[in-house]
């Protein structure tokens, strides 16, 4: 087969990229962009991140880089990482490796300069495509043809590659949830399948970045029916996800134009509180208290009257409120598409109004500092909604006086 070539692709002239490519050529050493970066680029999608293989140890890939005026920063410097930082852009570095002994979670490894035996090591064929500074492409593990036909596969022995990492059970349904195309590879599959008992091992932080990446994958819920049927969701989470729903917010949400939020596929596929969520997915503050918001939003829809809708709405607020529709629609499947995306767009129709009185506004009517302050605010708030949202400070002040 006739390699591609990334020559001329923008990928290569991305702010300093050819500077550390240098400092590596003058130090003898010889360096490939890896991975994902070569991988999004001949699919011709966004690349976020460009990581770099070379011959160099770390040792002598901070000399180089010293020689040539680079940072350096020891990011994993034990498993052959350095971030290089050129032209205010970073570059992690990593020296070509192979596998001395795994646990299922950390390898060690020792340094080598063979191309093969670095991707021989790696996960999946797609992930172990390599890239020189003028555009070349090496494929040493028939990774192209596994890229055009979109199938995700194990470099090797699907079996040793798990046992290397469990991790690369949740790695391989999230490739295939954004990527994959097709049949999935059943040799694959399987060794996920036998070898999940493995993911207890893994760190919660972990599983949560994976599960994020996958939710917002293209064929999420196709892939978590397939997890739910292999187990894999209850082994995680003690429970199944609901593939149905989430399947069918990804659906409703392409044919609005629309990009749902992790939040939103979380709500829709993990059907649990979102305190368990949270604990089991280590999500940040602001993704759990988001989810909070959502799971205890009054459930919008088209049978409100446009009152009460703006009530929920102010009461919401508008990302909290597009993630309750959003939900809320793709469960209600007899709904006409016009009235659930009038109730969706109402943020664009009608401004949230800011409620014109403060806290120091009620001092100065001579209310006690206190605990009274805020139930005053609260009262007048509330008369406030509940009259449409019309009266002004002036009133509301007065009906605080009288």
């Amino acid at each position: 087969m006739t390699l591609p070539s990334l020559h001329g692709h923008g990928i290569l002239g991305t702010a300093g990229l050819q500077n550390v490519f240098q400092a590596i050529s003058r130090a003898g050493g010889d360096a490939r962009i890896v991975g994902g970066a070569v991988r999004n680029a001949l699919l011709g999608e966004l690349v976020h991140d460009i990581d770099i293989a070379t011959t160099l140890t770390p040792e002598q890939l901070v000399g180089a880089a010293r020689a040539a005026g680079l940072k350096t920063v020891a990011t994993g410097i034990e498993h052959g990482t350095v971030t290089v930082i050129s032209d205010g852009s970073s570059f992690e570095v990593t020296t070509l490796r192979h596998d001395v002994e795994t646990d299922g979670r950390k390898a060690k490894v020792a340094f080598t300069d063979d191309w093969a035996a670095d991707a021989a090591r790696r996960d999946f064929t797609l992930n172990a495509l390599y890239c020189s500074a003028d555009g070349e492409v090496f494929d040493p593990v028939g990774g192209i043809a596994d890229l055009h036909a979109r199938t995700v596969r194990f470099v090797g022995d699907p079996h040793r590659r798990i046992r290397e990492d469990y991790l690369r059970i949740l790695r391989f349904f999230r490739f295939v949830s954004q990527y994959g195309r097709g049949e999935v590879d059943a040799d694959g599959l399987a060794a996920c399948m036998l070898l999940q008992d493995g993911l207890k091992q893994l760190s919660r932080e972990r599983i949560g970045q994976e599960t994020r990446k996958l939710l917002c994958g293209r064929r999420a819920g196709e892939v978590v029916k397939m997890m739910n049927e292999a187990g894999i969701n209850r082994t995680l989470f003690g429970a199944d996800m609901d593939a149905a729903l989430l399947a069918s917010v990804i659906a409703l949400a392409g044919s609005q134009g629309i990009t749902p939020d992790y939040t939103t596929l979380l709500a829709a596929a993990l059907p649990l509180g979102a305190d368990e969520q949270s604990e089991l997915l280590r999500l940040s503050n602001v993704q759990a208290r988001s989810l909070r918001d959502v799971q205890s939003a009054l459930p919008p829809s088209p049978a409100l009257r446009d009152s009460e809708r703006k009530v929920v709405l102010y009461q919401t607020g508008t990302e909290t409120w597009k993630q309750a529709v959003l939900l809320a629609w793709a469960r209600d499947a007899d709904a006409g598409d016009k009235d659930w995306a009038g109730v969706y767009a109402l943020p664009e129709q009608w401004e949230i109004p800011t409620f014109p009185v403060t806290g120091s506004d009620i001092l100065a009517t001579g209310v006690e500092a206190g605990p009274r302050v805020g139930e005053a605010l609260k009262s007048l708030e509330d008369w406030w909604v509940a009259g449409g949202f019309t009266a002004d400070r002036d009133e509301l002040l007065a009906r605080l006086t009288t």
